[in-house]
């Protein structure tokens, strides 16, 4: 298994109706942690077969939006993020401006647009060459 150099937190919709491949192909050096929404089970069950995995990690839920953001900033820890999500707090933002490893921030609410999913392919490979 490839080094993982980031952590992307989404909703399985946000990875719905992307080319065949894709995510696969992105998450190559990377894993990602399913926020639940409301595919439930069947959602975390199309992400884990389009990137072939046998299991999927899932952030568990929190209460408050709050602390919903506080659980995915404790998954993040210390690598790069990709977050995906409908909206997000000033808190958040500011978190993401401040803290060492390199954020990004895509507000979304469904599938991922086109333009979102070239902007996270050119965050990544950026990553990627740091690491070169």
């Amino acid at each position: 298994m490839a080094q993982e150099l980031f952590r992307m937190v989404c909703v399985p919709a946000a990875l719905e109706g992307a080319p065949d491949g894709w995510a696969l192909e992105l998450l190559r050096n990377g894993d990602v942690a399913l926020l639940a929404d409301g595919s439930g089970l069947a959602g975390v069950n199309a992400v884990a077969h389009a990137l072939d995995l046998v299991t999927v990690p899932v952030v568990r839920a929190e209460e408050t939006a709050e602390r919903q953001d506080e659980t995915v900033i404790a998954h993040a820890g210390s690598l790069p993020l990709v977050w995906l999500g409908a909206s997000f707090s000033d808190r958040v933002r500011a978190w993401a401006r401040d803290r060492g490893p390199m954020t990004l921030l895509v507000e979304v609410d469904g599938a991922l647009p086109d333009a979102e999913r070239r902007r996270i392919e050119r965050f990544v490979a950026l990553l990627g060459r740091q690491t070169e």
